[in-house]
């Protein structure tokens, strides 16, 4: 009798365990993080050689090299003043994204992972636009 009850708890427990995995609220696919791009205006024709992205994301906690604008790696990273963590990408590869509409608002997407595996997302509309300087053109 005390089997069978030991054995009738033990599958309710069960029952109980995978129950509560699909009744759980999910797991987000990725946090969201702030952004700051600069330059906030990219200029096709500029000589610009890196585009900057500030996040409020702890260096610390971030893998560097898993982390992506819009599909194009980044180039190197660093901490700022506050301890956040800081991409840097070459403007030539974002200069060339497919899609990019000249004069108008375009999104960029940081995204990458932590130390801890989380995947984070953070993402900020900038202008785009082709200005010649003068004698370029």
């Amino acid at each position: 009798m005390m089997k069978s009850i030991t054995r009738n708890l033990f599958v309710c427990y069960l029952i109980i365990m995978a129950l509560g995995c699909f009744l759980s609220p999910a797991k987000s696919l990725a946090y969201e993080i702030q952004i700051d791009v600069a330059p906030n205006v990219l200029n096709i024709e500029s000589g610009s050689e890196i585009v900057t992205v500030h996040t409020d994301v702890a260096y610390s906690a971030v893998v560097g090299s898993s982390v992506y604008l819009n599909d194009v790696p980044i180039s190197h990273w660093k901490s700022d003043a506050r301890g956040n963590f800081v991409a840097k990408f070459l403007s030539e590869e974002i200069k060339m994204l497919d899609g990019l509409i000249i004069g108008d608002y375009n999104t960029l997407i940081l995204n990458g992972y932590t130390t801890d595996g989380d995947a984070f997302i953070g993402s900020q509309d900038i202008k785009v636009i082709e200005v010649f300087s003068k004698g370029q053109e």
